[in-house]
């Protein structure tokens, strides 16, 4: 079920169950997971993406691994608070997760606004990690997932 905001989503969370933080991109999907209390997020995985199918199919894997009762992912939402095709193209992607998956695991679905996210977490990894582009290359996804899942839990009162 796809909520209007993440307190929809924490109120129908089972006790004890996670939440996933996912960073849509059109070559990869970062991922992260929070605590069972709802405080701190974690930076799991990036996945290639290739078919639906095949990405819905990691996703499966990691939500039954990690207990996860909902997903919170970014919304590319433009500078101006309007919703583009990248918006439109996400919430698709939210539908169709929810479709595939979504009774299979009884998971709710939120977005949260990842304006910048990207932008943030390149600037902290150059400025405060003096990371390798390349190195860089390899955690961007999940780490803006991170960043997404962070800024919900924080909202959430963790």
């Amino acid at each position: 079920m796809i909520h209007d905001s993440v307190q929809e989503l924490k109120a129908r969370l089972a006790p004890g169950k996670r939440l996933l933080g996912l960073d849509v991109g059109s070559k990869t999907i970062g991922m992260a997971v929070s605590d069972a209390t709802l405080n701190v997020a974690a930076a799991v995985d990036t996945i290639r993406r290739t078919k639906f199918t095949k990405d819905a199919a990691q996703l499966a894997e990691i939500i039954g691994a990690r207990d996860v009762g909902g997903i919170v992912i970014g919304l590319p939402v433009s500078m101006d608070g309007s919703e583009g095709p990248a918006c439109q193209s996400i919430r698709q992607f939210a539908a169709n997760l929810d479709q595939k998956l979504g009774g299979q695991f009884d998971l709710g679905i939120a977005f949260w606004d990842e304006r910048l996210s990207t932008a943030a977490v390149e600037r902290l990894l150059i400025d405060e990690a003096d990371m390798p582009r390349q190195r860089r290359r390899q955690v961007v996804d999940k780490m803006a997932a991170t960043y997404i899942l962070q800024g919900a839990l924080d909202a959430l009162g963790g």
